[in-house]
């Protein structure tokens, strides 16, 4: 049976390089909301990202059926920011009998902080495609996440 892993952490906590490990460990196909955003839009999607980034998390939860159900693990790589994000997830695959887990990658504030400057560097650069994070878009990632608790399933990482 296929089996399902669902990153959660902030934005640059280590959320892809860990999915890249589960991919080569289960054999699993990584989905991607950035990187379905950022091929389309290269990064200038403006004001309509949010509507963009929950049209493609949709289709994703779609798409992460058709592989499970072909045989395929799967790894959902975007940050389940808030608890009721992660209840919704919950629900769709505990309703239709698939087995899921829960991946939060927990980083100190300093470690975060260094790993979002490293990234901003090399995406200035030219070095690597994701999204430039600022002081502001910084302050609002880190004021959007909902921190798990001791009640919900999920499976702890301190990189």
């Amino acid at each position: 049976m296929s089996k399902i892993f669902l990153m959660c952490g902030k934005i640059c906590s280590g959320k892809s390089t860990y999915a890249r490990k589960l991919r080569e460990q289960y054999k699993a196909a990584v989905l991607s909301v950035d990187e379905i955003t950022l091929a389309l839009f290269d990064g200038n999607a403006g004001d309509k990202l949010d509507d963009y980034v929950a049209r493609t998390e949709k289709y994703l939860y779609g798409k992460s059926i058709e592989l499970l159900e072909s045989g395929i693990n799967v790894v959902l790589d975007w940050g389940f920011w808030a608890k009721r994000e992660r209840d919704e997830a919950r629900e769709f695959y505990g309703s239709r009998g698939i087995d899921f887990e829960f991946v939060y990658i927990d980083i100190t504030a300093d470690e975060w902080k260094r790993r979002l400057e490293k990234r901003n560097n090399a995406v200035l650069a030219g070095d690597y495609s994701a999204y430039y994070v600022d002081e502001g878009l910084m302050e609002k990632f880190e004021g959007m996440f909902e921190k798990p608790d001791e009640t919900e399933k999920i499976t702890v990482i301190t990189d």
